[in-house]
């Protein structure tokens, strides 16, 4: 099952041309400036990476989960933080695929697949973060329209892109009352926040939004009244292989560069690489992100072939390789000593970037309870 077909091989080395030529020369520039690289994002259009599992007959590659989990990966090894927001981007074009209907398919995803119009994902508030059900957004139905009014916090792109899909309330409490909408970014009464200064993610605008009744036709509602929890859930549970695989690439990266720091860096009157302890600790890294990388896939097979448990078989997989990677990009910045701890090699900027992965699509406390739950489920 985990072996690459050969078309899986062609996709990884078409991948890995675009992040070694178009991401990985310029990503400690993007990080430093806080550039958001759009023209460069939209090449990726180009080649098929902005709707990678939403149907062709609609401008997507028509690609499985676990083609995605290996295209994240090798984005990610030319720069982490655009990978991800790849990553939200496709989030948004499949929501719309999957749940729209067809008006709302042939007006908005052709030119989410093609990255002509870049999305972001409206879920999170400044007092609903891991508790999504709590989201206080609200949308009043009023004619013809929906008007809309409530803050979203942390969002990826704010600012910069042409599509929001927002989860906001509009029955009772609990998740039972919460409705997506499709939403114009530049809709009148949409205003943004100030950027965001994060530890990592620099070349990804994130920003407060805030809809100050913000008029939004019913025909843009996504789905039915109520049904906006369901389709958010399902939608992050290919965010979080997403987000997994873009950790293990970050995490590669720095252990490719570790491992050849080692080799050539000498103490002593020998090569770091005739340390044991430092043998060991690369052997540590390779072994947790190859058991990563496999679970990876396993779960990605799961989300394909519909498996009862998909649910926490993502969770699992988002979960630990999100840990492993952290672990393993920190280990990397370790054997590098004091160069590790400088901007120009690399290596802090994955550790940067990579932390905030075990928090965003839910936080791997709430991936443990997923996980926890399953089990205690099955013997109810």
């Amino acid at each position: 099952m985990h072996s690459l077909t050969e078309e899986q091989t062609d996709l990884v080395e078409m991948v890995r041309d675009y992040a070694r030529t178009a991401l990985a020369p310029h990503a400690l520039e993007w990080d430093r400036d806080h550039f958001f690289p759009v023209e460069t994002i939209k090449q990726a259009g180009e080649l098929g990476f902005g709707g990678i599992y939403v149907a062709e007959e609609r401008g997507g590659a028509g690609l499985t989960r676990s083609d995605a989990a290996l295209i994240f990966e090798e984005l990610a090894q030319g720069d982490v933080t655009i990978a991800a927001y790849i990553s939200i981007h496709n989030m948004v074009a499949w929501m719309i695929d999957a749940y729209g209907d067809a008006s709302q398919q042939a007006r908005w995803v052709p030119a989410l697949a093609s990255m002509q119009h870049l999305g972001s994902y409206c879920l999170t508030e400044p007092d609903a973060g891991s508790d999504a059900a709590a989201l206080a957004t609200r949308a009043v139905r009023d004619g013809d329209d929906y008007v809309l009014t409530g803050t979203k916090q942390f969002i990826s792109g704010a600012g910069a892109t042409d599509v929001l899909v927002v989860m906001a309330r509009t029955g009772a409490a609990g998740p039972s009352g919460i409705t997506a909408f499709i939403v114009d970014a530049h809709a009148d009464g949409i205003h943004y926040g100030e950027l965001e200064r994060k530890m990592g993610w620099n070349a990804q605008p994130t920003r407060a939004v805030t809809f100050d009744g913000v008029r939004v036709p019913a025909v843009d509602r996504l789905g039915a009244e109520g049904e906006g929890f369901g389709i958010a859930m399902s939608a992050l549970n290919g965010g979080r292989l997403n987000i997994a695989a873009c950790s293990i690439g970050g995490a590669q990266w720095a252990l490719d560069r570790a491992a050849k720091h080692i080799t050539e860096r000498r103490a002593f009157g020998a090569p770091l690489s005739q340390q044991q302890s430092l043998v060991f600790t690369i052997a540590d890294m390779e072994t947790e992100l190859q058991a990563a990388r496999l679970l990876l896939r396993s779960a990605a097979h799961s989300l394909d072939t519909g498996h009862p448990d998909l649910i926490a078989h993502c969770a699992m997989a988002k979960r630990f390789a999100t840990d492993i990677a952290f672990t393993a990009a920190n280990a990397a910045l370790q054997l590098h000593g004091g160069y590790g701890y400088l901007a120009e090699y690399g290596i802090e900027k994955v550790v940067r970037d990579l932390r905030v992965h075990q928090i965003l699509e839910g936080s791997n406390e709430i991936m443990k309870l997923i996980i926890g739950r399953s089990v205690l489920g099955r013997v109810a």
